[in-house]
């Protein structure tokens, strides 16, 4: 029986490419989205991948996501927590609101998943927990304090919770992209964007799909050595 991921956030961009890559991979893949229902629907008309709508920043929320994705395709085995949120501004001008929502839904989606799906994972002998943290979550980033802080939060999130499960079978790891070409960064001021670019060693943006391979490995049976680590996929622009 194929084992079953869920990808948060899945139904655009990163998380797209991440449920493509574990599907091509054997998983049962499930999509979880937040809100944009036109767009999960096609999703899901595309890839075939279903796709569950959820807050990942409510926390009720997603235990009862869990246990009905449990109920209706099976254990969950894999958990990749992708969903994340911008609320960008210097410190001076960023509200309460801003904060805490980008911690609320970026920071506290990881722990809501994992609370959902560790246990069964322990209690099974086997999982795997990919968090999608950030360059500037390693950096920082002017601007962003609340997203570099929640990003921050994930690595050491990984950290402790891969001491947790690593005589249970369980792995938690982090990814920690650079500058990808979505709609986020396409969402960048073009002027903005070029200095950014010309940061990157590479000299380019990243690809969806080069974020998905990473995950991919981490989910497999050889990736069973490996916990508690950050791989960084950012074209050399911050080397840590």
């Amino acid at each position: 029986m194929a084992r079953v991921a869920v990808v948060t956030g899945g139904t655009r961009g990163i998380g797209r490419a991440i449920c493509e890559a574990l599907r091509a991979d054997g998983f049962t893949v499930v999509a979880n989205y937040a809100g944009n229902e036109e767009k999960a629907k096609a999703f899901t008309a595309e890839t075939g991948i279903p796709a569950y709508k959820c807050d990942v920043g409510d926390h009720e929320a997603v235990l009862e996501m869990c246990a009905k994705i449990e109920a209706e395709v099976g254990p969950i085995d894999a958990v990749v927590n992708n969903a994340g949120i911008t609320r960008d501004g210097t410190l001076h001008k960023m509200s309460f609101d801003d904060w805490n929502e980008v911690m609320r839904i970026n920071l506290g989606g990881c722990f809501n998943m994992a609370k959902a799906c560790f246990p069964g994972m322990r209690a099974r002998g086997w999982g795997r927990i990919v968090n999608i943290g950030s360059i500037n979550g390693q950096a920082g980033q002017y601007g962003q304090v609340n997203y570099a802080a929640a990003k921050s939060g994930i690595h050491g999130f990984t950290k402790a919770l891969a001491q947790e499960g690593a005589k249970s079978g369980v792995t938690c790891n982090a990814i920690a992209p650079g500058y990808i070409d979505t709609d986020m960064v396409a969402a960048v001021p073009e002027p903005v964007l070029e200095k950014i670019v010309a940061k990157i060693p590479v000299g380019r943006l990243g690809k969806a799909e080069e974020i998905a391979r990473g995950v991919s490995f981490l989910c497999s049976e050889d990736a069973g050595f490996v916990t508690g680590s950050t791989m960084s996929i950012n074209g050399g622009q911050h080397m840590y």
